[in-house]
């Protein structure tokens, strides 16, 4: 656990070092989120079906994706965004990293059906 949590946080910190905004948007930490729900789909399809030991469990889904994804620093980029009175931006935030970090499971899982479906049957 504790590797795939070093791994995980030292891809999230590389990833949001330098500040990105669409629009005013920031997307650095919506890009941690919906990739990290991403690959945490994926794999709760892929470790069932090919029947992982649950360490492997603890280490991709517990150390790297929980020290990969941050609801802390959303939390903190839409309280900026009130405190500036950016209001439309505050709600695209929560909806955009909800909205595509859920699609982003839901699109992962799918994935790992595919994968179990095709190369596992």
């Amino acid at each position: 656990m504790a590797v795939g949590a070093v791994v995980g946080a030292f891809l999230r910190y590389k990833m949001v070092e330098s500040p990105m905004a669409v629009y005013g948007l920031p997307i650095n930490v919506l890009a941690v989120n919906v990739v990290g729900s991403f690959i945490l789909g994926l794999f709760s399809i892929l470790s069932v079906g090919l029947n992982l030991d649950p360490q492997y469990t603890l280490l991709v889904a517990v150390g790297f994706c929980g020290s990969f994804t941050t609801m802390s620093s959303f939390a903190l980029e839409t309280s900026n965004l009130f405190d500036s009175n950016r209001f439309s931006l505050l709600a695209l935030n929560i909806l955009a990293n909800v909205g595509l970090s859920l699609g982003a499971v839901f699109g992962g899982r799918l994935l790992g059906e595919e994968i179990m479906g095709r190369f596992m049957r």
